[in-house]
């Protein structure tokens, strides 16, 4: 998933925000609770918070569909980012005296200890990591990306996006210049990626743009801002070649103890990273011996001559290996990719309302699009979220073909890592009933803070957890190929929630970690080797996959049991979403 994460120091990527719209009726209203009498004063303080903060960081503003901000950039300079770490340490201070929290109610208490822990954690990233410094991909979230959803999630007149565009275009300049006065000495692989990802950039200034604008590139207003938006970006290429590059000597190991600290900060899941840790790999052998049952019952349809392999361990990764291979052939290609998504969803929907796994929303704003080739080779797909404040925007779910300078075998290895099963688990993962049904579920709570601040955990959780309740409730009809892959898929957030930790708080070598991804996990090579390279260019959020499932699959097995025969699985999954996206550990006192 695709977002704009407000817990890093300013505001960058996250996609899961806030909503001012109304909420459907037809889908559900969040439970109500009595109010506390200072109720009010917690929504009215985050409201004037959320206000300047959009006022400080107008990418921020886009994001959330505040569309006043549009033609306007953030001020990268390290002034103006100590300045910011300054304010919320004294907003935070303001909250820790300003409210009586016994004249709150549960609900309200939960949205100020969100708030006050949001703070808390930027504090943290400002002292210990600051990305800004340390991460040179993080200015190209600015350069680019801030100018693409203009074009992609407004609802403002054409004439209007394009102004705006051409007015935050000419502030790239200045964010290259940031960039240049704070990059100190990041790790090397950041750097290269992000040596990598500014072509991207200056292709898009070149050129794209201005199909996706509609707009000759001979007469656009746009041309001009976008030539001097590429030189500068053609510079920052230079700049990281020749100057950054040389000294990018920094660890991206965080090691144990930070990785601690941040995991329960980002996380704030209730878990310490030994306990995730420990049950990420009792679960590792769990799903590996699901997997095996299920290949063997598959093993004589798809290898009809060859007799089943030996049942010892060796025998048994070769099984699962052997199956998931030959069923990998069953795949499309770049020319149906987006044709074939396009049909999964419809069957996707189609079960979800006959089977009442919960209602889906209407009218339904997601469109699935071909992810744009500047943007590829980064992910397979996402999700982006309209703009909450600019609710009759669309929701992007955009899949991706490998990218065309892809030579012809790593495109065939994509191509039967993502066949036809794993689109199924992929899309339901995604979109349906997965991160877009989730988020515009959330986007209906009454709670501005829940729908600012959201919990990745929760966002991340919620999804994995329908890819195995779907095929649990039938989807499929008993397709054991679809079984397969659903563990696969699932397997990967096991791992990555290992890798994660071993990774970051010990030795683990590249080898070692490609050894696990490819022999456990049934990754092929090219996407094991992706994944590592992930791992290194962040901390924690592999993690959120296994976490946030964990933490609703625990749920949905004490509810159900607690209510037996009264238990409705519709029903109950509204449930769980009109709470919000907000840290799992509230789960358990909020659906009872």
């Amino acid at each position: 998933m695709n977002r704009f994460h407000l817990k890093t120091l300013l505001a960058i990527p996250i996609g899961l925000l806030l909503s001012l719209q109304p909420a459907n009726e037809a889908i559900g209203q969040p439970n109500k609770t009595s109010a506390g009498p200072n109720d009010a004063e917690v929504a009215s303080a985050f409201q004037v918070w959320l206000d300047a903060e959009c006022k400080r960081h107008p990418v921020f503003a886009t994001q959330q569909g505040m569309r006043e901000f549009d033609g306007q950039m953030d001020d990268l300079s390290p002034k103006a980012r100590a300045e910011d770490a300054k304010h919320d340490e004294a907003v935070l201070l303001e909250l820790s005296k300003k409210f009586d929290r016994t004249k709150l109610s549960r609900n309200a208490q939960i949205d100020l200890e969100i708030w006050e822990s949001f703070l808390k954690y930027r504090g943290w990233q400002y002292k210990n990591s600051d990305d800004f410094a340390n991460d040179p991909r993080i200015y190209l979230v600015y350069c680019s990306d801030s100018v693409f959803g203009l074009f992609t999630q407004s609802t403002l007149p054409r004439h209007r996006n394009v102004e705006n565009a051409a007015s935050r275009i000419a502030r790239i300049p200045e964010v290259i210049a940031a960039a240049k006065a704070s990059l100190k000495n990041p790790p090397k692989i950041l750097t290269e990626v992000a040596i990598k990802r500014t072509d991207g950039a200056i292709a898009f200034y070149d050129k794209d743009i201005f199909a996706l604008a509609e707009e000759s590139p001979q007469i656009s207003s746009l041309a001009s801002p976008s030539r001097k938006a590429a030189e500068a970006l053609r510079e920052y290429k230079k700049f990281l070649e020749d100057e950054v590059l040389p000294r990018s000597n920094g660890e991206w190991r965080i090691g144990e103890k930070k990785f601690s600290e941040k995991l329960a900060m980002e996380l704030d899941a209730g878990l310490t990273a030994k306990e995730v840790i420990e049950t990420a790999e009792a679960e590792a052998d769990r799903v590996e011996r699901e997997m095996y049952y299920v290949a063997k019952q598959l093993w004589s349809s798809v290898f009809e001559k060859t007799t089943l392999l030996p049942d010892d361990a060796s025998g048994r990764r070769e099984t699962i290996r052997a199956v998931l291979a030959e069923l990998g052939k069953d795949h499309g290609s770049a020319t149906t990719l987006l044709t074939d998504t396009k049909n999964t969803v419809d069957k996707i929907k189609k079960f979800i309302e006959r089977k009442k796994i919960l209602t889906l929303p209407n009218p339904d704003q997601c469109s699935i699009i071909e992810m744009p080739e500047f943007q590829r080779g980064f992910s397979a797909a996402y999700l982006n979220q309209a703009p909450p404040l600019d609710s009759k925007a669309k929701s992007l779910y955009a899949i991706s073909p490998p990218p065309s300078d892809w030579p012809t075998e790593r495109q065939d290895a994509f191509f039967q890592e993502y066949n036809r099963s794993m689109l199924q688990v992929l899309t339901i993962h995604e979109a349906y009933p997965g991160h877009y049904v989730q988020l515009d579920y959330s986007n209906r709570m009454d709670s501005l803070v829940r729908k600012v601040l959201s919990s990745g955990v929760f966002a991340e959780g919620w999804a994995v957890y329908t890819e195995q309740m779907m095929l649990d409730e039938g989807y499929g009809d008993g397709d054991l190929a679809l079984r397969l892959h659903q563990l696969k898929f699932y397997m990967r957030a096991v791992l990555n929630a290992i890798l994660d930790y071993r990774m970051h708080c010990s030795a683990m070598t590249d080898d070692e970690a490609l050894s696990l991804l490819v022999d456990r996990g049934f990754q092929t090579t090219g996407e094991a080797v992706g994944k590592i390279q992930r791992a290194k260019q962040s901390s924690c959020q592999l993690s959120t996959y296994f976490v946030g499932r964990t933490a609703f699959y625990r749920l949905r097995q004490n509810v159900q049991r607690a209510r037996g025969n009264a238990f409705e699985l519709g029903p109950y999954h509204e449930e769980v979403l009109l709470k919000g996206t907000l840290p799992v550990k509230y789960l358990p006192e909020l659906v009872k």
